[in-house]
């Protein structure tokens, strides 16, 4: 038997919370599933909706560099309108070649995601 992908983890500072929750949530269709305690007593997040779940994690220090990891996602019809969407729910664009068929945005935490034309 193999591992499994339990969720998608973003780290966030504490002041991040409800701004990651405010922009992910409508991004994608998700919803706050459950907020819950760490052994340490650290708050976690959980996003649900149709596809895999994120967990929003508090960390103490803030994004420094470019994510090792990052999510891509697909257009639902057209790659420009979605990510005038995006914008408007508070992304930002940092980057996008025109030879090239993505964007890059950022969420409010300044973590990096694509977003593609549809499939």
């Amino acid at each position: 038997m193999t591992s499994r992908i339990l969720a998608l983890v973003i780290d966030r500072t504490s002041a991040q919370v409800s701004a990651l929750s405010e922009f992910w949530c409508p991004a994608l269709g998700y919803r706050v599933d459950r907020r819950w305690q760490d052994p340490r007593g650290v708050t976690c997040t959980e996003l649900t909706g149709d596809g895999p779940m994120l967990l929003l994690q508090p960390v103490d220090e803030p994004k420094t560099t470019k994510n090792r990891l990052h999510l891509d996602l697909v257009a639902p019809r057209d790659r420009d309108a979605e990510v005038d969407r995006l914008v408007g729910l508070g992304a930002r664009r940092v980057g996008g070649d025109e030879g090239l068929p993505w964007v890059v945005l950022t969420d409010p935490a300044g973590n990096e995601f694509c977003v593609l034309p549809p499939r």
